[in-house]
């Protein structure tokens, strides 16, 4: 210990070395006290976002001489072996393989502490070429600040690795490249593991870079980059971060290859743990090996270590003293600080610390730091005779602040019930506590921005009673906290029994170490270490915290809970001794069980003897073991016994082949990474393989002392992995070298771990297989191996342009398509890190490559996770971005549709391409969006267009929306025809106007009228393109007759913006000048009297100018040329124009205050008529500057219809192409469907003659205009769905009953399921744009009652008892799947045609009961499927059984899986699956991963709902949901369970109470309830001939009663009710549609 500082000795230590510049973080430490060699230190660097962190280690040189020598000059110049010494050199000293010097010193692990200047470390080199190859990259100098800027600064710009991967590079395409790439690949294992292989100057990826080794009087500086996380953190905080047994696998790979490494260089870490395993952000591993293994073997249990001294730098360091009186030293473990605490001989303070140190608090980090609690409350002075004073150690201090009351109201009312939201020592607390000592640049971060030192309590007393969280140590050991360093900040005062901060310490120390405390302080410790944290105890203790929203994200920080049983009470007070006679006395203990009998002889303390030895054993785990010293062997070991020169000789006998790497380097190509990068699909090998492996492996006698304990802690690692905690305690490795007992829970592990964990802890450590071997191993699938080869180079230490183009180049020349899409979704992370952040344009191109090659190779699933996500982030980035233009194209969008379904496009990208028109949009990406959302918008369909595109970009007006945007309106409405604008834009654009005008009449603040008066003008601007496309009647019609000239409208107002009065004069004048002078003077100039009737005499002041002057710095981007400056200026934009359009006298004539117009024309504009016959000469010069132009219209400006129509981007439809630009009326398609040569369906289409989509109401009868309150938020939340209960089309589709509906992702082809002619089933294919019935599948004899979309290559999936898959475009069926009684072949051979009938004696499923709507009877045959579910994340079929079981079907492989057989018995008659749902159906979470299912939920015709395991088919509960039929489950959350039944109920099921859950129940229903579908937090339902509606988000009011409101279904056109029965239901989320079936066989559209 006499090597380590105290923090504050630490800091002025690194300012004396370095400079105040280098900030210091805080300290690591290793022990449970503020002391440490190490720290993180920071540099702030010019240019950078963010300064990057580092730790900057001190090494004491007495210990490290060949470090030392390495460093200095003098070392390079007298060495004279250093270029002679080539080749191995045997050593024949056990010792000196093992890390000891001849004296019996053991030497650091990577510093080769030696005695002589010319030492080979470890008998294979010279430590000069064993250092180079460890840190080849390091800075060698003298400590200073500029020598560590200057390391940052390579670090951050990635210089130190570049010419590597350049090299890697130039070697894929197949070009002439140095030997950098040949020597980096053999470190990696291609073409395999050597370990004869002649050291070199390149790091290993999977070693930890070393920055820098500079010397400073009597120490080393390492320089290390800081990650931020450890295997320890992710063990102890987050081990749901190791995704699934691969990423286990893929870590502890990488782990043997550094290992590999360094055995190969004859190198023994001898200290690997989790703490030494680094991980970077993407969790790529880095083996530390800048600690120090132990430096002696372990202390025996039971005796405490003498005092120690602290290496503090400063004269006079007051934590001398503070630190003199602790016995507990750095290698203390748990089990032996609980003996001595439990009697009495260790102080509670110390024990605390060693229970934080457990927990991962880290001494000076703010945000982990250790806590301990408040044990008085500071009003009187401690006195344990009294109560008085004292805090409630049972409670926590958040539960003692708060009040029970509050904290049942958050438990019971939270969505995620929980008592404590935050941890219970906050960074908050830490700094306002430190605040006197803290610099004001971190109280302004932590605290609050702007400083105010009278906010801080300034007291003891005021500071315990502000504060909810616990207390910190410093409050019991250092004074100098309550000193302040700040001139505006007070002292903190203490309270006035304690005098002065000094005395204070020393009484609350007292307080702490009270026999009072001591009595209750365990209550305390299951509060916030133990079992108090976690199930019914937390519950009953208010103590439940707020769970981590997201479980795989990696953390490095958290609250762990280390006991699952209470803690023992500690049996007796701090013993206080004489301290030489109490080291005299351990010294004679053997161990600590002898101790405590010794203590407790007599009987009175045998039961807590016993509990506190029961609680050790339940504890073991706080004690682990990763290595171990020889001296812990048995006499009898082979290892320790076997000469080292034997070893070697088998290792290094001869001298290493110089020639494998000339031969390596000439069949390294493209083509040979390729292959040893592919992956066989029968490659993997079984457990008889890995049997055979380990029997080799163990013949094998090769490794040295040292090296076999490296693979020990392999094994120990890698079983903790799967275990979820340590292998080794001190009592079961005792047990096993003295016994050869292995630890009971390695039975716990799978089969081919527990035979690696084995061979790796093999007793006697030539037995174990080396690191070489293990990689080699079966263990280890060519997954792993490819996805490693691969994703190594990536690691090194360079700039991301190199990165992108390694990884594009590699995966274009067919890297991805060799390893298969799992390597290549697992390789997709890491390689995707690169593509999110800002790009150079030729960043851009390689990314776009990589993305574009990931797309090729990923299957749906993983497309979704991973790729979308990474998208995502790149359309949200604002500011030009190359790849963002890029990923805009025709091309990749529709690769993107190919893999994911245009449903998945539409929710997570399509909002983000508007989104590049309206917020701060760039010019080039504004101007792809609009080329793409135009191209795409005739493939999406009218409806999706209507909701997806136009309405959002028109909810966009007045919120920055660009020309572009504008653009995309005009251009899809003269895309999609002149009806299509007349019946779906037109109607939008006027209720934009009218809500523009009634907001004008508002007293809105300032802002929302302009908001409202821009949108106005873009409003204006969509019409001014709209009616260039529309013909001259159309004009009229829409835009002039029967009161609808919008443009006079607008004129006629005195409370708008003059910019939106300008911009609709000019408009109108456009019109005009369009539709001719007759037409201008029957339709337009009888409007125009009463605006210049206004005008001539209005005065002539300046219309709200408050607002102007705001709106009009944004209108100056919509209009060009002069602005007007009043209304009165209307007559100049309006009068001169007509008079030349339609002649002065005709003007004069209509206008009968002509005269006070021109008088005021002359007297303000000095304009005067003068006919000369041409009509321009009337109009002076200031009236065209008056007259605004649009941006849009300029021919400078980038137009994205040019693009269109010039064929870049989207390619112009057939239909299109023989049309002019303003002629754009969609080509009626010819009928040339193809039809089944079956039987003629009731839907046959007889509506060739309508266009499609003919059918489709405009929304404007459901939308108010936009929203000028300019929230912010998604489109779906903007445009919330209005449903109006109202049937838009209706054709009779079966026969019989519509059983179910299946809608297609791209919502314009439906299937739906009924009775047939004969009371056959049948199932139609329809496309919704015409109506039309366009193929189908009759082979079913029963009627069929359900149907799925599989996602795979267009398939069907029908049930009518047996399970028929077929394919959708064809008709053709695929295969059956049915149960042994109904067929004994599960899945046949499609029949030569299409009706296959698989049981021709079956009998009819349906209960033919009309008053059942088609519900299954409960009488149903056990072997017959009733229902489906399509699990799509894992592309499975889940069907249900009439005797209440389910089957799994792979429809891809056509057979069938497990059978989960019921096995409940809730009700006395046989009961059917009548439902099936699953939760988190293809969700992404926030680190990209989809949620597979983890539950499946079975409704039964009983009423009961079943809740099964996915992974194990366990019953993890079942219930009675209702007291009838269950019709319908879903789950729109994964917490979520919603079902419905014939007991005219809808419930919704919180799975995250406790069981029995009590649901949420919406009544309203007078009929059963027969189904309903879930959008959103909607809710739709339907019960006989009525629909209900609903909503998730109002449940969870309570103030609000749940209610279904039930309404009957009314004709669109002429508002006749709906009297048939409705038997099926399904929605269109995207084009705001549904689409219910019903029991007379019509196919109803409605919304």
């Amino acid at each position: 210990m006499e090597n380590q500082f105290c923090f504050d000795c630490l800091r002025s230590r690194i300012a004396a070395d370095f400079s105040d510049k280098l900030v210091f973080s805080y300290g690591i430490s290793d022990s449970a006290f503020a002391l440490s060699s190490s720290a993180v230190v920071q540099t702030p660097i010019p240019g950078a976002e963010a300064s990057p962190q580092f730790v900057l280690v001190y090494l004491p040189s007495s210990l490290d001489q060949c470090l030392i020598k390495y460093i200095s000059d003098e070392y390079c110049q007298d060495d004279p072996q250093r270029d002679s010494d080539e080749t191995p050199v045997s050593v024949t000293n056990q010792d000196r393989e093992d890390g000891l010097s001849s004296d019996g010193r053991r030497t650091s692990l990577a510093w080769f502490g030696c005695k002589s200047l010319n030492c080979n470390f470890s008998g294979k080199f010279s430590c000069s070429r064993t250092i180079t190859s460890l840190a080849p990259i390091a800075r060698i100098g003298v400590s200073s600040y500029s020598a560590f800027e200057e390391i940052a600064s390579n670090y951050l710009s990635g210089f130190g690795e570049d010419h590597i991967l350049s090299s890697l590079s130039l070697l894929i395409e197949g070009k002439s490249t140095t030997r950098d790439a040949i020597n980096f690949l053999s470190l990696i294992g291609v073409p395999s593991f050597d370990d004869n292989r002649l050291p070199g100057c390149l790091r290993h990826p999977n070693i930890v870079p070393i920055l820098g080794m500079m010397k400073v009087s009597n120490y080393i500086n390492l320089v290390l980059p800081k990650t931020p996380y450890t295997l320890e953190s992710i063990l102890h905080y987050s081990p749901g971060a190791l995704k699934s047994e691969w990423h286990i696998k893929f870590l502890v790979y990488q782990l043997l290859s550094a290992l590999a490494h360094m055995h190969g260089l004859g190198v023994a870490h001898g200290n690997i743990c989790p703490s030494n395993v680094m991980l970077t952000d993407c969790c790529w591993s880095w083996l530390r090996i800048d600690d120090k293994p132990y430096l002696s073997s372990k202390n025996k249990e039971g005796s405490l270590s003498p005092s120690w001294g602290i290496g503090c730098c400063v004269e006079g360091c007051p934590y001398r003293g503070v630190y003199a009186d602790l016995k507990l030293s750095q290698s203390i473990d748990w089990h032996s600080a609980f003996i001595w605490w439990w009697r009495g001989e260790l102080s509670n303070f110390e024990y605390l610390l060693v229970l934080n140190r457990l927990a991962g608090r880290r001494w000076g980090d703010h945000t982990f730091h250790p806590v301990l609690p408040w044990v008085v409350d500071f009003t009187v002075k401690p006195d344990e005779t009294k109560d008085i004073g004292w805090r409630d150690l049972s409670k926590s201090k958040w539960r003692l602040a708060k009040g029970d009351e509050q904290l049942d109201f958050t438990y019971s009312t939270s969505e995620v019930p929980h008592h404590v939201s935050d941890e219970c020592l906050s960074e908050l607390a830490v700094c306002s506590y430190k605040a006197r000592r803290l610099p004001l640049s971190v109280l302004r971060m932590a605290v609050r921005a702007v400083y105010e030192p009278n906010e801080y309590p300034s007291s003891m007393q005021r500071l315990y009673q502000w504060t909810p969280d616990e207390c910190i140590p410093e409050f019991y050991f250092d004074p100098q906290i309550f000193y302040s360093l700040h001139s505006g900040m007070s002292d903190l005062a203490v309270p006035s029994w304690a005098g002065m901060p000094e005395q204070f310490i020393k009484l609350h120390r007292d307080a702490l170490e009270s026999n009072r405390v001591s009595r209750e302080i365990h209550h305390w410790i299951d509060i916030t270490f133990g079992y108090k944290m976690s199930g019914e105890a937390a519950i009953l203790a208010k103590n439940v915290m707020l769970p981590a929203s997201e479980p795989t994200m990696p953390r490095s920080a958290g609250r762990r809970q280390l006991f699952t049983q209470p803690h023992p009470a500690r049996l007796v007070a701090r013993k206080v001794h004489n301290r030489a006679a109490e080291l005299s006395r351990q010294q004679n203990q053997a161990n600590q069980y002898e101790g405590i009998k010794s203590l407790l002889l007599g009987t009175a303390h045998l039961q807590e003897l016993e509990e506190s030895a029961k609680f050790c054993e339940h504890a073991r785990h706080l004690s682990p073991i990763y290595c171990y010293h020889p001296s812990d062997l048995l006499e009898n070991d082979f290892s320790t016994k076997q000469p080292l020169c034997e070893n070697l000789e088998k290792k290094t006998s001869g001298t290493p082949n110089h020639i494998s790497n000339h031969e390596v380097q000439s069949i390294i190509d493209l083509h040979y990474l390729l292959d040893n990068i592919e992956v066989d699909d029968g490659s993997y090998l079984g457990y008889q393989e890995l049997l055979l492996w380990r029997q080799r492996s163990s013949c094998s006698k090769v490794l040295s002392g040292n090296i076999g304990r490296d693979i020990f802690s392999v094994g120990c690692i890698l079983a903790e992995l799967y275990l979820g905690r340590p292998l080794f305690d001190p009592t079961s490795l005792a047990t096993y070298l003295k016994g050869g007992v292995l630890p009971s829970v390695l039975q716990e592990l799978p089969p081919h771990t527990k035979v690696l964990v084995g061979a790796c802890i093999e007793k006697d450590s030539s037995r174990r297989p080396s690191a070489k071997c293990l990689l080699e191993s079966p263990y280890f699938s060519a997954t792993i191996r490819s996805s490693y080869l691969f994703l190594a180079p990536l690691q090194l230490l360079v700039k991301s342009e190199l990165c992108l183009c390694y990884a594009a180049n590699f995966a274009k020349q067919g890297a991805f398509k060799a390893m298969g899409p799992f390597a290549a979704e697992m390789c997709a992370p890491y390689c995707l890190l690169l593509v999110v952040n800002p790009l150079s344009d030729t960043e851009a191109e390689w990314a776009y490559i990589l993305l574009k090659e990931f797309l090729k190779c990923l299957k749906p699933k993983a497309v979704k996770a991973l790729i979308l996500p990474a998208i995502q982030k790149i359309l949200q980035a604002t500011g030009y971005s190359h790849l963002k233009v890029s990923l805009l194209q025709d091309s990749f969008v529709r690769e993107i549709w190919k893999q994911i379904g245009k449903q998945a496009y539409l929710e997570t990208m399509h909002p983000l391409v508007i989104l590049n028109l309206f917020v701060a949009p760039q010019k080039s990406s504004a101007a792809a969006a609009a080329v793409l959302l135009i191209g795409s918008s005739e493939e999406l369909g009218v409806p999706v267009t209507v909701h997806q595109t136009i309405l959002p970009l028109i909810h966009c007006y007045g919120k920055g929306l660009c020309a572009d945007g504008i653009d995309v309106l005009v251009r899809i409405g003269g895309l999609l025809g002149e009806d299509f604008v007349v019946r779906q834009i037109l109607p939008l654009l006027r209720n934009v106007v009218h809500s523009c005008i009634d907001a004008s009449y508002m007293h809105k603040p300032e802002p929302m009228q302009s908001w409202s008066s821009l949108a106005l003008i873009d409003c204006l601007m969509t019409l001014d393109g709209l009616v260039a496309v529309l013909p001259k009647e159309v004009v009229i019609k829409e835009l002039i007759e029967d009161g609808n000239c919008l443009h006079v409208k607008i004129l006629m107002q005195t409370n708008l913006d003059v910019a939106a009065l300008q911009v609709a004069a000019t408009s109108l004048i456009a019109i005009c000048e369009q539709i001719g002078l007759d037409l201008t003077a029957l339709h337009v100039l009888p409007k125009l009297k009463e605006l210049f009737y206004e005008l001539a005499f209005s005065q002539e002041t300046t219309i709200a100018s408050g607002s102007f002057s705001r709106s009009s710095k944004v209108a100056k981007q919509k209009v060009e040329g002069g602005q007007i400056e009043s209304r009165m200026d209307l007559v100049l934009l309006l009068y001169p124009p007509f008079a030349s359009l339609l002649g002065i006298e005709k003007l004069r004539q209509c206008c009968s205050t002509w005269l006070l117009l021109e008088q005021f024309l002359l007297r303000c504009h000095n304009w005067k008529w003068e006919y000369t016959g041409e009509s321009t000469r009337s109009v002076p010069d200031n009236i065209n500057a008056k007259r605004p132009g649009f941006n849009k219209r300029s021919t400078s400006e980038y137009s994205p219809a040019k693009l269109l129509l010039n064929g870049v981007g989207w390619s112009i439809p057939q239909s299109q192409g023989n049309k002019s630009g303003k002629n754009l009326i969609p080509h009626k398609h010819a009928n040339d469907l193809h039809q089944n040569s079956g039987e003629r369906p009731l839907g046959t289409s007889t509506f060739e003659q309508h266009d499609p989509w003919y059918w489709f109401p405009s929304p404007a009868a459901s939308w108010d205009g936009p929203d000028f309150l300019g929230r912010a938020g998604s489109m779906k939340d903007e445009l919330p769905w209005k449903i109006r209960a109202s049937i838009i089309h209706s054709i009779r589709g079966h026969h019989g009953t519509i059983r179910s509906l299946a809608v297609c992702q791209d919502e314009c082809t439906v299937f739906t399921a009924g009775v047939g002619p004969g009371f056959r089933g049948t199932v139609q294919k329809w496309d919704l744009s015409r109506i039309d019935c366009i193929s189908g599948y009759y082979g079913h004899e029963e009627v069929v009652n359900d149907i799925c979309v599989l996602s795979t290559c267009g398939r069907v999936a029908s049930c009518d008892g047996t399970v028929h898959v077929w394919n959708s475009q064809t008709g053709k069926l695929i295969s059956i799947f049915a149960e042994s009684s109904a067929n004994p072949v599960h899945a046949t051979s499609p029949p030569s045609t299409s009706t296959s009938n698989t049981n021709a004696d079956q009998t009819n499923i349906l209960n033919s009961n009309p008053l059942s709507g088609g519900i299954l009877s409960s009488a149903f045959d056990g072997s017959l499927y009733t229902c489906m579910h399509h699990l799509a994340s894992i592309e499975k079929l889940v069907v249900g059984t009439g005797n209440g079981s389910l089957r799994f079907i792979d429809v891809s492989q056509g057979q069938k899986l497990h059978l989960w057989r019921s096995e409940s018995g809730e009700s006395s008659f046989p009961s059917l699956i009548s439902s099936i749902c699953a939760c988190g159906p293809d969700k992404m979470r926030a680190d990209g991963a989809t949620t597979s299912p983890s539950w499946i939920a079975a409704g039964l015709s009983s009423g009961f709902c079943r809740l099964l395991d996915m992974r194990s088919g366990n019953i993890i509960a079942s219930w009675r949901a209702h007291d009838g039929y269950v019709t319908k489950l879903a789950a729109p959350e994964e917490h979520l369970l919603v079902s419905s039944s014939l007991d005219k109920t809808l419930r919704i099921w919180d799975l995250r109470r406790d069981w029995p859950p009590q649901p949420i129940v919406f009544r309203g229903h007078s009929d059963g309830v027969s189904g309903f579908s879930v959008w959103g937090q909607d809710v739709i339902s339907i019960a006989k001939n009525k629909i209900g509606l609903s909503s998730l988000s109002r449940s969870a009011n309570e103030d609000v009663l749940p209610c279904v409101t039930p309404q009957y279904l009314y004709l669109a056109d002429h508002g006749a009710r709906n009297v048939s029965v409705l038997s099926s239901l399904s929605i269109l989320p995207f084009s705001r549609l549904f689409l219910v079936g019903t029991e007379d066989g019509h196919l109803k559209i409605c919304c």
